[in-house]
């Protein structure tokens, strides 16, 4: 039996997917007042999809609830932790370090009392350090090389810590660190709410450049990692490195919409992080872009995943592939 976290959002879907497709017994978790429709959306894509989509068992728990998750795991040989709630807004801290730290320690001595035979934590690139020869970033880069992190990457950094101490005590585990992760999701949120931005007429880009993976890849690489019952060690997964110019010229070019033209220049970014600050006051309404985002965005970070490509000979998605796959399933949603 395979239990997976986060099987209602983006990754864990496509994780619940791929083993369905493989014919392999699933139980996931389900949090109440959770939707599952996104994942029963994903699953029809595919020939069968809804026969294999009856066929995952949904536990009713919470990562943040320790009884639930030993229950959760009786008779579970795998676990895939995809859950986790990722903001860039310094007000949900509270909320960030409940679930993405303390639900993870919850979930790793759970897996380590039940003698789970493999574990799979879905960390983030958020926890790897920069460095400052330019060579793209690996998997050895320190923690403290990065002077100042978002409060999601400290909290995703403290739960790599829960898992390794896990490690420590016998828990057989892995960790992979994907860069964003592209795919059709949820519209209005994470990565997948770039295509709407596009859609809308998005008109500004900025000179940073950021890593992106297809999210079937994740998903291919942890089942990899699993079944090679690789343990002790995290990997890098990133697809290729783009510019946001050209990431948003391509999402452009797929939809066949017009590409940002306006160059935000940090000294904007400034200016605009602090009025939709100011203007969330008034609506109440969460900021479409926060200080850490908008200083990010005029950044350049670049991954490089070659450990887990000698490890598995491991081939990523063509980067346009990527785009046009999620960009095909966009414009069916909004047909």
């Amino acid at each position: 039996m395979n239990f997976v976290t986060g099987g209602t959002g983006l990754l864990g879907s496509h994780v619940l997917l791929a083993l369905a497709q493989r014919g392999e017994k699933v139980r996931a978790l389900k949090r109440a007042g959770s939707d599952t429709a996104f994942t029963r959306r994903l699953f029809s894509t595919v020939a069968g999809g809804a026969d294999l989509f009856s066929q995952i068992e949904w536990f009713l728990g919470d990562v943040t609830d320790p009884v639930s998750m030993a229950e959760a795991l009786s008779g579970v040989e795998k676990v895939f932790h995809c859950a986790a709630v990722v903001s860039f807004n310094s007000n949900d801290k509270k909320r960030l370090e409940l679930v993405n730290v303390s639900g993870t320690a919850n979930l790793a001595e759970a897996a380590l009392q039940a003698g789970v035979l493999h574990f799979m934590h879905v960390s983030s690139i958020a926890t790897l350090g920069g460095t400052i020869s330019g060579e793209p970033v690996s998997e050895g880069e320190p923690w403290d090389s990065v002077p100042k992190g978002s409060v999601y990457g400290h909290t995703k950094h403290a739960a790599e810590m829960e898992v390794w101490r896990a490690m420590a005590e016998g828990l057989p585990a892995a960790i992979v660190n994907p860069s964003v992760i592209i795919g059709p999701g949820k519209w209005n949120s994470g990565s997948s709410e770039l295509f709407s931005a596009v859609w809308k007429g998005l008109k500004y880009y900025t000179r940073g450049m950021n890593g992106y993976v297809d999210v079937r890849d994740v998903s291919r690489a942890m089942l990899e990692l699993s079944d090679r019952k690789v343990t002790g060690q995290r990997f890098v997964v990133n697809g290729a490195n783009i510019s946001y110019r050209e990431l948003f010229g391509s999402i452009a070019k797929s939809l066949d919409r017009p590409a940002p033209t306006i160059l935000v220049s940090p000294l904007m970014g400034e200016v605009a992080w602090r009025l939709f600050a100011l203007l969330s006051v008034f609506t109440r309404r969460r900021p479409l872009v926060t200080r850490e985002t908008a200083r990010s965005a005029q950044r350049s970070y670049s991954y490089s995943s070659d450990k887990l490509i000698e490890l598995t000979g491991f081939k990523f998605t063509p980067f346009q592939e990527t785009i046009n796959h999620t960009a095909r399933q966009f414009l069916i949603d909004h047909s």
